[in-house]
């Protein structure tokens, strides 16, 4: 078994470079989503898969097998087969966990599709990766998945289902709804009575015809300078991917509280897979998010271990009545999707008593983890890096501008090579391309340095570095310091043009709720704790950033926005 934290240093010394190989005494899995998922039932039969706390569903993992086989039944009979494409359309809950499984048994490739995507953005998805048939609700909060279906293509309405035509979705064909039965759609209900006797054979006969190295899973990302772009997973990907973050966390009785979406590769790959991959127990508190919710799952059933973003942690921690709920089973969670800032791993720890809590680094093209913490280092690592490159994968810190590997303990971007990397972004060979090379190297898009014992620290994304006077200004470090202001909840850093400096240094700042800070207070504690260059010249306090649908904060728009409210460009 690898020891985690010696390979990383060993690599980095020995080249002095910034490289590293996740070196592992463990060979990858050689696996099928079906087949681990088959080895994990036949281990633990009667063992507790799935509780979904808000609807009441508790299934053991023998009957999550057959209510999956028997999904997958249903979709053999739908006319759905081998390297179709299925999108899966809305918040979680079971269905979303069943027909991820059901697709794979059969080799139909799931599309994850954002529950907030609105009828541009839906139609988008389904055009571009050709999606046969799509599973939604009727509707959930403001979300009216069938109407927004019915606008795109209102002849659904007159379709028989599972043979709908349509010009603007000309490979769709069915709509399966969850909820009450639709005109031209087929409801839940009807896939999981479909499946004949003939069908289960089929079924049977269809694994030997799949391949861990087909694509299983077709992940967009957030489109945060231009249109989501679908990338490609194999079974390969995603279930080592799944295995190797979690093996060194994961005893054999954990029980994860997963509020985070099914939709995104934390929630599908960090989290449903783990359920085939290391036989855990998934709690999902609640089917929109909700951070009471979380609270009262973790009490109720006891959960051991806990996912949540950034975001999801500090929602917890600022629940008025937090101290009333008993955490004490809940001793060790992932804290990603997003930077996790120092000061927020260290509430979780001391507040929540969540002592084992580790971060980590990685990309949807990437299936998604590339570096891990590892729940025993110490604070410093903990806080300050996202820790060191998982097993079986490499790592690179390349100048942008050569492509030549940089010294240790200097920046540049993140390449990554190994068996995380995605097969392609589907249908878009001048987008793969450009960020994969012959060599299989993926370009992140990310800056960041390696420190000589190999763990990773993020500097932000390449696009969004500022150059003032010719420095190089990373907003993620003037962020994570800003964040230890005591009266700052929340800060994003851009750049906005000048004409003397080309760009200065602008922070809109969130305050925590109920105090008062001025402008001239943040920079006078920044003077003397970081450089001049990087102290910021603007400090503009919001009540808010724009997002993209995943939640992800667009500073380019943002930077456009401050630039405008400043006057730096003409209205």
């Amino acid at each position: 078994m690898t020891l985690w934290g010696v390979f990383p240093a060993a690599a980095c010394e020995a080249t002095c470079l910034g490289y590293v190989h996740g070196t592992s005494n463990t060979p990858l899995l050689h696996a099928t989503v079906g087949e681990m998922l088959l080895k994990t039932v036949e281990r633990q039969p009667d063992k507790e898969a799935l509780v979904f706390s808000e609807n009441g569903v508790r299934k053991t993992f023998a009957q999550f097998l057959q209510d999956v086989d028997q999904a997958a039944a249903g979709l053999l009979a739908m006319g759905l087969k081998k390297g179709d494409r299925l999108g899966m359309w809305g918040p979680n809950t079971y269905e979303w966990v069943l027909f991820q499984f059901a697709t794979a048994r059969v080799g139909i490739i799931l599309v994850a599709i954002n529950p907030a995507y609105q009828v541009n953005e839906v139609e988008f998805a389904l055009q571009k990766v050709g999606c046969k048939a799509i599973v939604c609700p009727l509707e959930f909060k403001t979300q009216k998945y069938c109407d927004m279906l019915r606008k795109i293509c209102p002849e659904i309405e007159k379709a028989t289902p599972g043979d709908i035509r349509s010009p603007r979705l000309p490979d769709l064909r069915s709509v399966i709804v969850l909820g009450s039965r639709q005109p031209g759609m087929f409801c839940f209900e009807d896939v999981m009575q479909a499946g004949t006797s003939q069908h289960t054979r089929q079924l049977q006969d269809i694994q030997k015809t799949l391949s861990c190295d087909d694509p299983i899973n077709i992940q967009f990302t957030s489109g945060t300078t231009g249109a989501p772009k679908g990338a490609a997973l194999s079974h390969h990907n995603i279930i080592n991917n799944s295995y190797f973050r979690l093996r060194p966390l994961a005893p054999p009785d954990i029980r994860v509280c997963l509020p985070v979406p099914m939709y995104h590769c934390f929630g599908s790959v960090g989290g449903g897979m783990c359920l085939a991959v290391h036989g855990v127990t998934l709690v999902y508190p609640s089917v929109g998010y909700s951070g009471k919710a979380n609270l009262e799952a973790i009490e109720k059933e006891r959960c051991t271990f806990l996912y949540g973003t950034p975001t999801m942690y500090v929602d917890m921690l600022n629940q008025p009545d937090l101290p009333k709920y008993d955490l004490s089973s809940v001793d060790a969670g992932i804290m990603s999707g997003s930077p996790c800032p120092p000061e927020l791993m260290k509430q979780v720890m001391e507040v929540m008593g969540m002592k084992e809590i580790t971060i980590g680094y990685g990309t949807t093209e990437n299936s998604p983890v590339t570096f891990a913490a590892s729940p025993l280092d110490n604070m410093d690592r903990k806080c300050n890096s996202v820790g060191f490159v998982m097993e079986h994968l490499e790592a690179k810190i390349v100048n942008p501008s050569t492509g030549l590997m940089v010294p240790v303990g200097e920046n540049g971007e993140i390449c990554i090579r190994g068996y995380c990397v995605m097969l392609e972004y589907w249908g878009d060979p001048e987008n793969t391309r450009q960020c994969i090379g012959k060599d299989r190297w993926y370009k992140t898009g990310d800056i960041g340095r390696l420190d000589p014992f190999g763990y990773l620290q993020i500097q932000g994304r390449i696009k969004d570095m500022i150059i003032r006077g010719g420095e190089n200004v990373y907003p993620a470090e003037i962020e994570k310091f800003l964040h230890t202001h005591p009266k700052v909840k929340e800060v994003q850093v851009v750049g906005v043009v000048d004409p003397r400096m080309g760009e200065e240094v602008c922070a809109c700042i969130k305050l925590v709720d109920g105090v008062e800070c001025t402008a001239e207070e943040i920079k006078a504690f920044c003077k003397g704790q970081i450089a001049y260059f990087k102290i910021p010249r603007y400090v503009e306090f919001v009540t808010s950033y724009p997002l993209t649908v995943t939640g992800k904060i667009q500073k380019n728009i943002l930077s456009a926005q401050m630039e405008k409210q400043l006057g730096l460009k003409p209205k």
